[in-house]
Parts: C-alpha cells; sequence; structure tokens
C-alpha cells in the first residue's frame, strides 16, 4: 500500500490500509486513518491528525509551519476530519500558539485546486473551496459554505453556515449564514434560496429567511433595529441561525 519510493518516517502513524503514492513524504508525528489515499507528491508534516477515508491529491502541502512571521517554530497541529478530498496543489497549515495552537478542518469538504487554509483556521463540514479560494489566518467558516474561484478571506473573519462567496469575491467582513456576497469588496446579493430548496427546508422558514433579508439589507434601518425586528418573529431554528451569526460577528457583516 506505501509505493517503495515514498518516505514515511517511522514516528508517522498509518492505518494498514493507507496507501501512498510514490515520491510522497509523510514526516513524524503524523497520524492518519483507516482508507485515506494519499497520491504522489504530497507532503505532510506533523503533528497532523488525518481522520478516515480522506483523499489527498498530487503537489498537496498539509500541515507545513504556518506563514506567519510571529511563528517561531512552536509545538501546533492540524486535524482534519473523515471523507475529505484535498486536490492538487492545496496548502493547509498548522495553528500558532497566538491563538489555541490549532488548525480544524472537519469532515466532507472538497478543497479543489490551489485552495488555502492558513493557520489557526476552522473549518466546518461539507464546505466546497473552489479552484484557488484562499482563507487567510483565524478564519471560520460554519458548514455547508461555497467559496468559488479566487474568492478570498480576510483574516479573523467568519463565514457563516449555507453562505456563498462569488467568483473573484474578496471580504473582510463577516458574511451571515445564507447570504450570498459578490465583489470587491463583498456586498450582499441575496440569499441562497436555491440551495435552500435543494437541501428541502421547509417552505416556511425559507418564507420567514426571505423577510429578514429584506428587514436587514432592503428597508434602510440601522442593524441594532433590524435584530430586534426579527427577535419579535415567532421561532424558526433557521432564522435563528441567521440572527446569531449577525449578533457574533465582531469586525462587522457585509451590509
Amino acid at each position: 500500500m506505501i509505493h517503495p519510493q515514498a518516505v514515511v518516517d517511522p514516528k508517522a502513524n498509518l492505518a494498514s490500509d493507507v496507501e501512498v503514492g510514490p515520491f510522497t513524504y509523510i514526516g513524524p508525528g503524523v497520524e492518519i486513518g483507516a482508507g485515506t489515499v494519499v497520491h504522489s507528491h504530497v507532503c505532510i508534516k506533523g503533528p497532523t491528525k488525518i481522520g478516515k477515508r480522506n483523499r489527498i491529491f498530487q503537489f498537496a502541502s498539509v500541515g507545513e509551519d504556518c506563514q506567519d512571521k510571529k511563528y517561531k517554530g512552536e509545538p501546533t497541529t492540524l486535524e482534519i476530519g473523515d471523507d475529505n478530498q484535498i486536490r492538487e496543489s492545496c496548502t493547509i497549515h498548522r495553528g500558532t500558539i497566538q491563538d489555541e495552537g490549532i488548525t480544524q478542518i472537519g469532515s466532507g469538504n472538497l478543497f479543489m485546486a490551489y485552495t488555502h487554509v492558513a493557520h489557526d483556521c476552522r473549518i466546518g463540514d461539507n464546505n466546497i473551496f473552489a479552484n484557488n479560494a484562499s482563507v487567510a489566518g483565524h478564519v471560520h467558516v460554519a458548514h455547508d459554505v461555497i467559496l468559488a474561484g479566487f474568492a478570498g478571506v480576510h483574516q479573523f473573519c467568519r463565514i457563516g453556515a449555507y453562505s456563498m462567496l462569488g467568483l473573484g469575491t474578496l471580504t473582510g467582513k463577516d458574511v451571515p449564514a445564507f447570504v450570498m456576497a459578490i465583489g470587491n469588496p463583498a456586498k450582499p446579493s441575496g440569499m441562497n434560496f436555491e440551495g435552500m430548496r435543494r437541501r428541502g427546508f421547509p417552505k416556511e422558514s425559507i418564507r420567514v429567511l426571505r423577510e429578514a433579508y429584506k428587514t436587514v439589507y432592503m428597508r434602510g434601518q440601522r442593524l441594532e433595529q433590524a435584530i430586534l425586528q426579527l427577535e419579535a418573529l415567532p421561532h424558526d431554528d433557521l432564522l435563528q441561525l441567521f440572527i446569531e451569526s449577525i449578533k457574533s460577528s465582531e469586525r462587522g457583516i457585509v451590509r
């Protein structure tokens, strides 16, 4: 299962069925779970823990030292869940002690070619990073998010669940749950209603979110006033997710 031209450090811990292609380097402190395939010309450094059934394609760099000039070689980590696809030439870096010392990636994500996940990021589940999408240090991406090609996210930003950044979009502010953003700088462009329908969200919840978007973005009122109006509506779990993604923002939201 391990090609004779691969280099796997004796201090790495690989499940018995992990496949490793030629000219790949796996360093000490790397753990890789069952069913994972690491193609040729991949570099994985530790401490890094990779779960089950991941596929890592050629020229990816996983678990490398971060690009933060404050980093001085401290022991930091990278954790990756299950069923992710990490495509050609992706770069994913470990954390820094200036944060919590860890970069975390959930399960079921697709990182297309040349995508970048910087130090201390927290990436949830079932996200899609299209070609050349990049997130800077300390960014949090929830779940079921789409970053289109060449999208970029400034450090410390939060990208809410089910949201979407369009082609070439650059954001220095948080993107609330469900919101679509486009441009440089990013501007709101409606909600991802088509994605909601495809996921089978209740029609009433979609109707409520449509009204919530108008309240926040289209009625010319202060954000604080808009939030009060939303909180006065009957409880809806998806609406609450939208509200909380706004209230928890520290950088301000795209608006």
